[in-house]
């Protein structure tokens, strides 16, 4: 059987299979909504009957997870008619997405979504405490910094990330024009003529399943299976990070980051809980002191990270390394670009992602969704069927969101370079960086403004950025013989400026291409 959809063919569908589209949806494709009819009126009942019966509404998301969530709920309460695939909804058990920055927490309750933070047992934090060999340091989140509330101090939290889920899923719910569907997507439903996306072909139950939409938003995480053949690139995995939670452990600095830095690839650790703290450890490949002929992964948490932990936090560390509940993610990059496939959309960790050491990846997700949102909103987008008008708001959103997502990108991955360095001028930076925050003032409240998502200049942070490497040799020249100064200076003053520029200069490319 053969549909016919703005008057081209889509793929055959199975006899019996209803995937006939509605009246508005055949119109889809021609920049033009069909005349309403008596059969078509855009009542909640109806809007309601096409979800669940045959399957068509205005977006359809795949994926109920912190970006699927976010956009129905957005797009539900803009009136869209809203189907939210998700294969799986029970309440997730993983070590990612478990701290959410000030600047997520702004752009969550901007969304209207505040309280999907509420019931979950989720921690405030209030900064980071970064510990360098027996030093240490504060770097609290600046004041003055939330434009809807002046006043107030900004607050990240952190929390289980199921729980999370489960609150986002539960709004997404009881928001009006939303549908949420257990189903598992296979593949997506394109126009045999115009090659636009008309949908998605699902296995729900054992049995093949159609879903029809104006806009397919996919947001199936950083496996995404529909990311090779719409996406320019792919992800670059650099290093794992190892999870571990921790029973009632005795943190230096309550309700705030930990980083620990020394010889060894950095190490996180946070409150998830009233009393269980995260532990991740970023493990490299192919670092030596986790080989396998060495004892693995255990062998360098007992013998690397153990020692280098506060002597308060070993306790529960080691308790949790003989429980033997190790869990990992792969931490990787991938530049975001220009989307331009008619019908479809890819958001969050399947178009985007940077290294999470600097927690910055939920804030990235819900300021794209409210960005996005606002793109397509009726007043501006009245048809999701327009599809040239849909091209021109994804268009303007690659670039506007680059006002917020370029600064937490660039500096997940900087900081990564300098905080895991594998060469002496990266390790003069990391130095220099460390010496820099102990300055207080601007050196501390601008770089943590931009790590937690409340300030977005890429030029502050290109300035900062280049401040701490100079800085850095001068805190070289403290240490070192006056006789040694010339070469000081020339040589190794050069080398520390030019891998600064090289750390820094291919993640600035990355996001001013298209």
């Amino acid at each position: 059987m053969l549909t016919m959809f703005s008057g081209t063919k889509i793929a055959a569908l199975p006899p019996g299979v209803n995937a006939s589209p509605s009246p508005q949806l055949r119109a889809r494709g021609t920049g033009t909504a069909a005349a309403p009819t008596a059969e078509c009126k855009d009542t909640a009942e109806l809007r309601e009957e096409r979800r669940h019966i045959h399957h068509e509404a205005d977006v359809v998301i795949v994926g109920a997870g912190i970006v699927g969530c976010a956009a129905a709920v957005a797009f539900g309460k803009q009136g869209r008619s809203v189907l939210l695939l998700e294969k799986s909804l029970k309440e997730p058990d993983r070590i990612v997405g478990e701290l959410l920055q000030p600047g997520g927490v702004n752009a969550l309750e901007k969304l209207g979504m505040r309280d999907c933070l509420d019931g979950i047992d989720a921690v405030p934090c209030y900064g980071y405490q970064i510990l360098y060999g027996h030093e240490s340091v504060h770097i609290p989140y600046p004041e003055n910094l939330i434009t809807n509330a002046p006043s107030k101090a900004p607050e990240g939290r952190s929390f289980h990330h199921g729980r999370f889920i489960s609150n986002l899923r539960a709004k997404a719910r009881s928001t009006p024009n939303v549908t949420i569907v257990e189903t598992t997507v296979t593949s997506v439903v394109k126009s045999d003529y115009s090659g636009q996306v008309a949908g998605v072909s699902c296995q729900t139950a054992g049995q093949q399943d159609y879903y029809f939409g104006a806009l397919t938003l996919v947001a199936d995480g950083y496996a995404s299976k529909f990311r090779k053949e719409y996406l320019p690139h792919q992800p670059q995995v650099r290093s794992k990070f190892w999870g571990l939670e921790l029973i009632d452990a005795e943190l230096p600095m309550p309700n705030h980051g930990h980083v620990i830095l020394g010889d060894a690839p950095p190490i996180l650790i946070y409150q998830i809980g009233t009393h269980e703290t995260r532990i991740l450890i970023d493990i490299p490949d192919n670092l030596p002191s986790a080989a396998p002929k060495n004892g693995g992964v255990k062998n360098h948490m007992l013998n690397v990270v153990l020692p280098a932990l506060p002597a308060c936090v070993q306790p529960s560390l080691r308790k949790a390394i003989e429980d033997g509940k190790l869990r990992s993610m792969p931490n990787s990059f991938l530049p975001p670009s220009t989307q331009k496939q008619a019908g479809l959309i890819i958001l969050g960790d399947a178009m985007n992602m940077r290294h999470p050491l600097t927690g910055g990846g939920m804030t990235v997700a819900f300021n794209d969704v409210f960005i996005l949102s606002t793109l397509l909103a009726p007043d501006r987008v009245p048809n999701l069927e327009d599809t040239t008008a849909v091209l021109a708001a994804m268009s303007t959103f690659h670039w506007q969101r680059k006002n917020g997502s370029s600064v937490i990108n660039i500096l997940a991955m900087a900081l990564y370079s300098l905080f895991a360095a594998n060469n002496p001028y990266l390790t003069m930076i990391r130095n220099g960086c460390f010496r820099y925050f102990q300055r207080g003032g601007t050196s501390v409240s601008e770089p943590c403004g931009m790590l937690a998502g409340l300030i977005t200049h890429p030029f502050m942070l290109v300035w900062h950025f280049f401040s701490v490497a100079f800085y850095a040799i001068w805190v070289r020249l403290q240490e070192v013989p006056i006789w040694y100064v010339p070469w000081s200076v020339f040589v190794e003053g050069f080398m520390v400026v030019w891998t600064a520029a090289c750390v820094i200069g291919p993640y600035l490319v990355a996001e001013v291409r298209r």
